[in-house]
């Protein structure tokens, strides 16, 4: 016999734990460029809605977090300074190993090709006005 509750709240565990792992790796998208921020948060986001009310709310209501979401889901789009913020670290993170650290040719032109590919993704994304 199978106990529905106890099968019910291992679920729920699992989505809380998959959500909180897709948020840390979300979060530490935001510093590291070429690690996405917002796929990460919708998979956690998408893992508390299932799992947790309590957690699912406080993400969409965190300051700093539950608006990539919410401008996501929306189709609104990024907000310019965000843009500007991502590039550069994007670009400086490249550069930064394609001089210093990476010493095949191949792996130096794949490099500068992804960040090529990620550039034109982000400039792709309609630009937001955030009003403080």
């Amino acid at each position: 016999m199978c106990d529905k509750n106890k099968t019910s709240k291992f679920l729920r565990g699992m989505l809380i734990f998959f959500g909180t792992l897709f948020l840390c790796i979300g979060i530490i998208g935001v510093f590291i460029p070429l690690l996405p921020t917002t796929p990460f948060l919708l998979l956690a986001a998408a893992c508390y809605a299932r799992g947790s009310d309590r957690f699912y709310n406080w993400l969409l209501c965190n300051k700093y977090l539950g608006n990539y979401i919410k401008n996501y889901r929306e189709g609104k789009g990024i907000a310019l300074s965000v843009k500007i913020i991502t590039l550069f670290l994007l670009w400086a993170t490249i550069l930064f190993s394609v001089v210093f650290i990476v010493p095949i040719f191949i792996i130096r032109i794949v490099l500068i090709i992804i960040a090529t590919a990620v550039t034109l993704h982000i400039i792709s994304i309609k630009s937001i006005t955030i009003l403080s």
